[in-house]
């Protein structure tokens, strides 16, 4: 099977159900009902998918800094990995999905690349594509076939705080977060409002519409173009989730991979880092 590129349809995704060599990996989450995500897999769910939770299985545990979602312990993600079925060769291919607008899918699709898995995709339009098109839905609990993931981590595919203060003046520094917050006219989750100094706003949803299907590649080609005198990208969000929406959006307007400062805002700040209010 050649594997697609990034993005599946729910139509490709349909045909491809009982392919052996396809997993499928609901990641539904809400960040204000942590349970919800869960829920609802268990009220339903894209047949033989199996769920990732942000908290519990994309993230380890919040420590005082580096962010409320650190990314996950590399040896207890890849073991998750292996029991839903991953197998890194030969490679399997994996779909995440979720119901708001890859804001969790793209966690998953980013950490599979960042650990040298690149036969990764999400699903155009989630969750409610699926539900839409008519496709069979189950509450039935899959029993993968235990697979075998080696992770090979992309260690300059990150960055931490000091890379971020660092950072050269031809250093593109992205926002993820919705113009409100990048501006500091409110913060309804971190301690404090703002935004790093010198940052530039691309909002994470800018690149899907409000149907969660991903915009073309040549609009999202034209609304990355600004980065094209870029020596080097950084992107962030509140804590390394959104901002992979982006890194997503740049992959798929075929640019190179930006590099993610995954603990974002909430770890920028922990350090009473100086605040800009544009």
């Amino acid at each position: 099977m050649t594997h697609p590129y990034n993005l599946v349809t729910v139509d490709w995704l349909a045909q491809h159900l009982n392919d052996p060599s396809v997993v499928v990996v609901d990641c539904r989450f809400a960040l204000a009902a942590p349970q919800q995500g869960q829920q609802q897999y268990a009220a339903g769910h894209i047949p033989g998918a199996c769920y990732l939770d942000l908290n519990q299985d994309l993230s380890s545990p919040v420590q005082a800094h580096g962010g409320r979602h650190p990314l996950p312990d590399l040896g207890a993600f890849g073991q998750k990995l292996a029991a839903i079925g991953v197998r890194s060769t030969p490679p399997t291919l994996v779909v995440a999905y979720d119901d708001s607008r890859f804001a969790f899918a793209a966690r998953l699709w980013w950490l599979l690349r960042y650990l040298g898995h690149d036969q990764v995709a999400v699903l155009d339009g989630g969750w409610s594509g699926w539900v839409q098109a008519g496709q069979p839905t189950t509450t039935e609990l899959p029993t993968p076939q235990p697979g075998h993931f080696t992770p090979a981590p992309r260690p300059e595919w990150i960055v931490d705080i000091e890379a971020v203060r660092q950072r050269e003046a031809e250093t593109v520094l992205i926002d993820s977060r919705s113009p409100e917050r990048y501006r500091g006219e409110v913060e309804p989750i971190d301690p404090v409002a703002g935004s790093i100094p010198g940052a530039v706003n691309y909002f994470w949803q800018d690149v899907s519409d409000q149907n969660g299907h991903m915009k073309a590649p040549s609009e999202l080609a034209q609304h990355w173009a600004s980065l094209d005198g870029a020596n080097e990208v950084i992107v962030y969000c509140g804590s390394g989730v959104t901002a992979c929406v982006n890194l997503l959006a740049q992959a798929l307007a075929e640019r190179p991979m930006a590099k993610l400062y995954p603990g974002g805002w909430s770890d920028w700040c922990s350090y009473q880092s100086p605040v800009a209010n544009p």
